[in-house]
C-alpha cells in the first residue's frame, strides 16, 4: 500500500510562487513514476508534469513547460512541484499521484493518489 500526502498549496497573486510537496509512506519502493495533475472547476482533470524515479527523467504538459519544474528527494520519498510565474488559468485543484506502471500522462493508468491542494492565483 502507498499513501500520498500534497502540501504547499494556498493563494498568491499573478506572477507569484508556489512549491508543492508530495510525500509518499508504505511500500513507495513499488512507484515507478509520480506525477501531478489538476483540476479546474468545470473542466477535466489535467496532466501537469511527472517524474520516473529509475533514471530522474521529467515531462511536462506545454502548459507547464518553462515555468513549473518537478523534482524529487530520495532520502525523504518526497516529489516537488515548483511553480513560477503563476497566471490564473493555471486555479486548480492539484493532485498528486503513483503509479507503477509505465504511464506517464494519463490519470486513469496512476493507482495512488493524494487527497488534492487547492491553488488560487488572483489577478
Amino acid at each position: 500500500q502507498v499513501q500520498l500526502v500534497e502540501s504547499g498549496g494556498g493563494l498568491v497573486q499573478a506572477g507569484g510562487s508556489l512549491r508543492l510537496s508530495c510525500a509518499a509512506s508504505g511500500r513507495a519502493y513499488r512507484i515507478s513514476t509520480t506525477g501531478w495533475f489538476r483540476q479546474a472547476p468545470g473542466k477535466e482533470r489535467e496532466f501537469v508534469a511527472a517524474i520516473r524515479w529509475i533514471d530522474g527523467n521529467t515531462y511536462y504538459a506545454d502548459s507547464a513547460k518553462g515555468r513549473f519544474t518537478i523534482s524529487r528527494d530520495n532520502a525523504k520519498n518526497t516529489v516537488y512541484l515548483q511553480m513560477n510565474s503563476l497566471k490564473p488559468e493555471d486555479t486548480a485543484v492539484y493532485s498528486c499521484a503513483a503509479t507503477g506502471s509505465g504511464v506517464i500522462t494519463a490519470p486513469e493508468g496512476y493507482d495512488y493518489w493524494g487527497q488534492g491542494t487547492q491553488v488560487t492565483v488572483s489577478s
